[in-house]
C-alpha cells in the first residue's frame, strides 16, 4: 500500500502538518494522563493501607526448617513489633537451669524501646511522597504542560521502583545486621549481650537473623575465637571450646559451620565472631499484597512515561 501524500504538498507543509499532528497527539495524551493519575493514586492508598499500623496488627509464625533451633512467633504493627516470643536451642546458648530452651521475649513495657522495620517506614514515606506527586501534578501544576508531566511521571517512577525495592530487601541504604544492633531493653528480659536479634524484610517477608557471638582478637596470633564471658582467660586455639573438642575426641561430630563462620564483625565496637546462626523467613500476606500492587504500578508508569516521551521526541534514557 503506497504512503504517498497525494495530490503532493511542499514539504514545508508537510512539515507543519506533522507538527500539528504530533501536537494534537500529545494534547490527547496528557489528557489521558490525568485519567492514569487517577488510577494510581487509588493503587497507591490501597499500597499504603496494607502497610498502614492498624490493629490487632498481623502474627507471623517463626519456625527454622528442619531443626529445633527456633520456635515463636512475632505480632507487626505497621512498621513495629509490638510483641514477641521466641524459643532457641543453640549450642552456644544454655537454657537456664530447669529449662528446654532460651526464651526471648520482646517487651511489652510502655517505656521500652521499640523495634522498627525501616524497610517498612521507608517503604510508606515513599509511598505517602507518591500520592503527594499525583495530588501535585492533577492540581497544582499545568496539566498541558508537557516538560512538567514528564517531570512528575519520572519522580512517581522513581518513587514506586525506590518502595517496592524496600519491601525487596537489602537495599544500598540498609544497614547490616553488626551496624545496627537493637537496644537490649526491647526485650524483657533484656537480650544477653552475646546475642545479636536482627528482623529485616526480604522478598515481603519478614527475615529474623539471630546469632550468638564471641570475642575476636587478632593478637593471639590465631585470630581465634575468644569467649564473651568474663574469667574465660584460655583461648581455644582450634576455635572449638574444652567441651566441644572432647566430644569431637570422642567420636562426635565438629559444630556446623555457616556462612559467616570465618569472618570477623565489629559490634558494639568490639571485635566479633558468629558462633552460631540460625536464620527463619515468615511470609507476611499483606507485604506480599503490597509489594504485587507496587509492581504493577511501577509497570504502568513506565508505559506512561515511555510513551509521553515518544511524543516529545525524546530519548527514553534521557533525564
Amino acid at each position: 500500500m503506497s504512503t504517498l501524500v497525494w495530490p503532493p504538498i511542499a514539504p514545508a507543509q508537510l512539515i507543519r502538518e506533522e507538527e500539528a499532528t504530533l501536537a494534537r497527539e500529545l494534547e490527547w495524551l496528557l489528557a489521558s494522563l490525568q485519567e492514569t493519575l487517577q488510577s494510581l493514586k487509588s493503587g497507591l492508598e490501597e499500597c499504603a493501607e496494607l502497610l498502614a499500623p492498624k490493629e490487632p496488627g498481623s502474627t507471623l509464625v517463626l519456625s527454622s526448617l528442619r531443626s529445633e533451633n527456633l520456635k515463636g512467633f512475632i505480632t507487626r504493627v505497621g512498621a513495629r513489633i509490638v510483641k514477641g516470643d521466641v524459643q532457641l536451642r543453640l549450642p552456644s546458648l544454655p537454657p537456664p537451669k530447669g529449662q528446654t530452651s532460651y526464651k526471648l521475649s520482646v517487651s511489652i513495657l510502655p517505656t521500652a524501646p521499640t523495634l522498627v522495620l525501616e524497610q517498612l517506614t521507608t517503604a510508606r514515606t515513599l509511598i505517602n511522597a507518591c500520592l503527594d506527586v499525583v495530588d501535585a501534578t492533577r492540581w497544582t501544576g499545568d496539566s498541558k504542560n508537557a516538560n512538567f508531566i514528564s517531570g512528575q511521571i519520572r519522580l512517581l517512577h522513581d518513587n514506586i521502583q525506590e518502595a517496592k525495592s524496600a519491601l525487596k530487601g537489602w537495599t544500598e541504604g540498609q544497614k547490616a545486621w553488626y551496624e545496627a544492633p537493637v537496644d537490649a531493653n526491647a526485650f524483657n528480659p533484656p537480650l544477653p549481650a552475646n546475642v545479636s536479634f536482627h528482623l529485616s524484610v526480604s522478598e515481603a517477608a519478614v527475615l529474623l537473623n539471630v546469632r550468638t557471638l564471641e570475642a575476636a582478637y587478632p593478637n593471639t596470633g590465631t585470630n581465634t575465637p575468644l569467649s564473651f564471658t568474663a574469667g574465660a582467660s584460655t583461648p581455644s586455639y582450634s576455635g572449638l571450646s574444652l567441651r566441644e573438642r572432647l566430644a569431637t575426641a570422642l567420636g562426635g561430630g565438629r559444630p556446623a559451620f555457616h556462612d559467616e563462620a570465618h569472618e570477623v564483625f565489629i559490634y558494639k565496637g568490639q571485635e566479633v565472631r558468629v558462633r552460631d546462626k540460625v536464620r527463619v523467613e515468615s511470609q507476611d500476606p499483606s507485604l506480599m499484597a503490597a509489594m504485587a500492587k507496587l509492581g504493577a504500578l511501577e509497570r504502568n508508569v513506565a508505559l506512561s512515561r515511555r510513551a509521553l516521551d515518544i511524543v516529545m521526541g525524546k530519548d527514553s534514557e534521557e533525564g
